[in-house]
């Protein structure tokens, strides 16, 4: 047996667990930049707010029922993820984290999973304030669709142990928001007249492979209660890291740019520290708004082989910004700057050249010093000259919550 813990309306439930006030009133948190709907409180999608819809078209929405507005604050919500997860770590020796707010875990050897789904739940509840559901089913694609109807239980919990259970909830699951079941795939299905779980659980494997490939038959038999899924205890070393956002203004400044492209190589940097890893090519993009038509567009990208494996910010700065000055032409405005690192090895397989003049070891010390001293005092404390201190081409975050957990001076005060 499988268990899916998924955190309900996570962002969301972050912001409320430090403003109980906030519980019974609609909350809706945005995008980067301020930009759209990524996350809402089951009063804000009552009141019709899709997820995704940008925050200008409901701004109207929101002072007419006062609906509570977040910027997106990465920082929290990792925080509490963390928590989350290693509370469930006491639950079972096989674990999945599947994304930020979703957990699967295995369940060997449980003999009265809903007994252990319910002390799972109140404990999660208990230790960290976060509300979760629970689903549990004999395969992963079954206890992800099993958490979507615990989220509409009262309880917060489904659990399937019967061929009954199973053939009755797919009867009436929608195709489309099947575990695996995309946009491309979804039409078509529907092509085929398949809108349900149940109808595509009635067609034969080789119908189901010739229109899903070998994935879409690995989903029919999951549907079955056949695990063909396994878990992901160990994760898949990563390809490529990328750091990219928008910027809170349109620039066509070189030294906003220059700013830009420093704090994110240095958050690449801490990013490929903290994965052991050091990247051999680092590629950078400049990019304009592509839905300014008004605006000539232009998004020139560049890819710089580096001399050696490294995962040190100096070194990465210094590379990235010559792959920026490259690039620009003062005659466009620019939203964003793209960062990407591949090529990526473990840093302990590193081989140097004999006779290069790398300052690899001393760049190393000084980015380590960094990371320990960012740690201690808060991120950003310590940072590179060339990101500059003003920042007026940061994104918007008018509305961010402060880091409860993460930073001494934003720890709530009680009397």
């Amino acid at each position: 047996m499988y268990a899916l813990v998924d955190a309900n309306n996570f962002y969301v439930s972050c912001e409320r667990l430090f403003r109980p006030e906030l519980n019974t009133r609609p909350v809706v948190v945005l995008s980067n930049n301020d930009g759209c709907a990524i996350s809402r409180s089951n009063e804000a999608k009552a009141l019709g707010i899709k997820m995704g819809v940008p925050y200008f078209q409901i701004k109207a929405l929101v002072e007419q029922h006062h609906i509570a507005i977040f910027s997106s604050n990465y920082t929290l919500y990792a925080d509490i993820s963390a928590r989350i997860m290693n509370n469930l770590a006491r639950f079972s020796p096989e674990v999945e984290v599947y994304s930020i707010d979703e957990c699967f875990l295995g369940l060997t050897g449980i003999s009265n999973v809903s007994n252990y789904a319910q002390t799972l739940r109140s404990t999660v509840v208990r230790n960290t304030g976060i509300p979760v559901s629970v689903g549990i089913a004999p395969t992963k694609t079954l206890a992800k669709l099993a958490n979507k109807l615990a989220k509409k239980s009262p309880s917060g919990i489904c659990v399937f142990q019967s061929e009954e259970e199973i053939t009755s909830a797919l009867s009436n699951f929608p195709i489309g928001d099947l575990w695996g079941i995309g946009r491309a795939y979804h039409k078509k299905l529907a092509l085929e007249n398949v809108f349900t779980a149940a109808q595509l659980r009635a067609q034969s494997p080789a119908w189901v492979k010739h229109m899903l490939t070998i994935q879409g038959l690995r989903l029919y038999h999951e549907l079955w209660g056949r695990p063909c899924i396994p878990l992901k205890e160990v994760l898949d070393r990563k390809q490529g890291i990328c750091t990219s956002r928008s910027f809170g203004k349109l620039t066509n400044k070189l030294e906003e740019l220059i700013e830009a492209t420093t704090a994110y190589t240095s958050r690449l940097a801490e990013k490929l520290r903290a994965d052991k890893s050091c990247a051999t090519l680092l590629h950078v993009q400049l990019l304009t708004n592509r839905f300014r038509h008004d605006l000539p567009q232009y998004n020139p990208y560049v890819s710089l082989p580096l001399a050696h494996p490294i995962s040190n910010t100096p070194d990465l700065i210094k590379a990235a910004i010559g792959g920026v000055k490259a690039l620009y032409s003062p005659r466009y405005q620019y939203s964003k700057v793209m960062v990407m690192a591949t090529g990526l090895i473990p840093e302990q397989e590193v081989q140097l050249h004999l006779f290069s003049p790398w300052n690899g070891p001393k760049n190393n010390a000084v980015s380590t010093l960094m990371d320990r001293l960012n740690t201690h005092y808060g991120s950003g404390t310590i940072r590179m000259a060339s990101e500059g201190y003003k920042k007026h081409w940061a994104m918007k975050r008018e509305n961010v919550s402060p880091n409860y957990t993460t930073a001494w001076d934003d720890i709530l005060r009680v009397g």
